[in-house]
């Protein structure tokens, strides 16, 4: 319905165009006539008024040719432009022109139905263009489009690929148009025809760029050996006059070979790369990629982000960062929560008869975070949950004494210590939080519109969290997982507290005080909101990672201790964390991933046990919760009330 109304929109505005511009050529202003129909393609490329206009602008003008001045192309040229000097070379006679700018409006704008246009389809046009042209528009055209074309960009290009083939048929030894014709025609997805085209082309033309699409479309079509085969003898070729174009093909080697699960084997090439070139802007992110996918460590993903610091040109460091932090806890989006409540709360809420208003008692073991309960109340704001007992060491008690707390506790009751933030504070809050960032300094960076905020105000939004938005991610999270968005808005409230007085140095800061006095206070959720949130400074403020080794390293210890006699819900995800903060001891990284490991192994222990006595509940490390649902339909036997488990 909202496409259908944009689409309703765009045309109104274009028609609009359209009668102003007939007004102008009425009175003789050409030019504003032609600023006009500029905007109205922009707006609305299959208009027909439009171009039964742009035709009464040439015949004003004196002509096509005549035309052409309308439409300058010289200095700042604006897209709307472009599309209409396309037409008017056509209506002139200019096909090679008229060919070239529109595969330069495609390049900028795909998703437009540029070349849905009459003249394009011509039976006769394959023989009045040049190959040479075409080639050439063809390369601009390609060179904006992604690799693989969704299908809404595919249906926008296809005429302009039907039109290329036809080219192709005519001129079928021409090695440059075959090569070019190739990547367009891979972007489409027909693989098998592009390799057809490519191998053609390297028949006809050995040399670098055959080789370089054939290599493309084997690749694509599944043949990624055979592409090898043919880049590394290309490479081969012209190691004795190695130059700029050559370099980034090794890197395409070095790459492949990390997709086809053998790095080691593109780390060479890489080397070789940058013994000649060290400033090259692809080897060495490449190189940092390659050895991640050797050993999962990090610390590459970190060097990453120091690379692209230090280089802010070299974008590729940052789009092999995101593709390697994509939903990766911590590194990509907030993780997870294990708790036996919420577990509950995950069976309660795809229960039958659960609404809002649901009426449920939940009682649990032994203590849990006490964010938890934020999760269930923000859900099921009537349920009650009862804790048993408080297991040692007490996990209410912080490691050191603070200046900062947020909870307070009434026996085994936790309640806010701080109060809720300002409504308007709270709601820039719910409009910066996420569950899932680019990367760790993408984070960072998003939560600095919240650097304005009272401290108080981000302290209360920690344990008065609110709402999620009310869009369809938002009511998804509300209806199934709650916890994560009270997970995102922790991390995001911290890291405002992140950005909060950074003119003061960071020794003596407010923000650090308050960021260890909550990553060292009771354990809770809100730990690893303040964990992370100094974990992202450590990795856009380097001179700080000592000092936030210390400090994560001291809570890290700490939980691992406590396991030894009681369950530490958080303990899995905060090791997860510490391996986030690279510049940990290798001790302290090493007891991490001991610690992952350990829970991993456990949980595969008791999902075997789970399956041999046919239970169906959650499973983790044994802590009880049962609940017991009030005012609500009855549940099918088993389903409520149940042992739930927690990792």
């Amino acid at each position: 319905m909202g496409h259908a109304d944009d689409e309703g929109d765009e045309r109104l505005a274009a028609e609009g165009e359209v009668a102003v511009a007939r007004l102008a050529i009425d009175s003789g202003d050409l030019p504003h006539a032609a600023d006009h129909l500029a905007d109205a393609i922009l707006a609305d490329p299959q208009l027909p008024e439009l171009y039964e206009a742009l035709a009464e602008l040439c015949a004003a003008a004196g002509g096509p040719a005549a035309a052409r001045d309308l439409f300058p192309l010289d200095g700042q040229v604006y897209l709307g432009t472009v599309a209409c000097r396309a037409h008017v070379e056509a209506a002139a006679g200019d096909w090679d022109t008229a060919v070239g700018l529109l595969a330069s409006a495609i390049q900028y704008e795909p998703a437009r139905p540029w070349a849905h246009t009459a003249w394009l389809a011509r039976e006769d046009l394959p023989a009045l263009v040049d190959p040479d042209a075409v080639a050439q528009a063809v390369a601009r055209a390609a060179g904006g489009l992604p690799d693989p074309l969704p299908a809404e960009l595919a249906e926008a290009v296809q005429p302009f690929e039907d039109f290329v083939q036809s080219v192709v048929a005519r001129h079928g030894d021409h090695a440059l148009l075959l090569a070019m014709a190739s990547g367009l025609t891979r972007r489409l997805g027909a693989t098998d025809r592009a390799v057809e085209l490519a191998e053609l082309a390297h028949l006809l033309a050995p040399g670098y760029l055959p080789s370089v699409m054939l290599g493309n479309a084997l690749r694509a079509h599944g043949r990624p050996e055979r592409a090898l085969a043919v880049w590394e003898a290309e490479l081969a070729r012209v190691e004795p006059e190695r130059d700029n174009s050559s370099s980034y093909l090794a890197v395409d080697v070095a790459e492949l070979y990390g997709a086809l699960g053998r790095p080691a084997d593109g780390l060479p090439w890489l080397d070789r790369v940058l013994a000649t070139e060290p400033d090259h802007p692809k080897a060495a992110p490449a190189r940092y990629g390659l050895r991640h996918a050797a050993d999962g460590d990090p610390a590459h993903l970190l060097a990453l982000a120091d690379h692209h610091r230090a280089h802010p040109d070299h974008e590729y460091a940052q789009d092999l960062l995101e593709r390697l932090s994509h939903r990766e806890p911590w590194l990509g989006m907030v993780s997870g929560a294990t708790e036996a409540t919420v577990n509950v709360l995950h069976q309660l809420l795809a229960a039958p008869g659960t609404t809002r208003d649901s009426e449920i008692e939940c009682s649990a073991s032994a203590v849990e975070p006490p964010s938890s309960l934020l999760a269930v109340r923000l859900a099921l704001p009537r349920a009650t949950v009862d804790y048993r007992s408080v297991a040692e060491p007490d996990p209410r008690l912080p490691l050191a004494e603070p200046a900062t707390r947020i909870w307070a506790w009434d026996g085994t009751d936790p309640r806010p210590a701080v109060a809720p933030p300002a409504p308007d504070s709270a709601e820039l809050v719910r409009a910066t939080a996420e569950i899932v960032w680019a990367t760790v300094p993408a984070a960072y960076d998003h939560a600095v519109r919240l650097a304005g905020l009272p401290l108080d105000d981000l302290l209360g939004a920690l344990v008065h969290p609110p709402m999620p938005r009310e869009d369809d991610l938002g009511r998804a999270l509300l209806a199934h997982q709650p916890e994560l968005w009270v997970r995102a808005v922790q991390v995001f409230a911290c890291l405002g507290i992140a950005h909060h007085r950074t003119d003061q140095p960071w020794e003596d800061s407010d923000r650090r005080r308050v960021l260890v006095d909550l990553l060292l206070g009771p354990e809770d959720w809100v730990v690893e909101a303040a964990g992370f949130a100094l974990v992202a400074i450590g990795w856009t403020h380097p001179e700080t990672r000592a000092d936030i080794a210390d400090r994560l390293r001291q809570r890290l210890h700490y939980s691992a201790r406590a396991r030894r006699t009681r369950v530490v819900t958080v303990l899995r995800s905060l090791a997860a964390l510490a391996l986030t903060a690279p510049w940990l001891p290798r001790a302290d990284l090493d007891l991490a991933r001991r610690l992952i490991e350990r829970a991993e192994a456990q949980e595969a222990r008791e999902a075997r046990e789970a399956g041999e006595a046919g239970e169906v509940g959650e499973v983790g490390e044994a802590q009880q919760a049962e609940v017991v649902p009030r005012e609500q339909p009855e549940p099918r036997p088993g389903l409520l009330r149940r042992l739930f488990r927690r990792a």
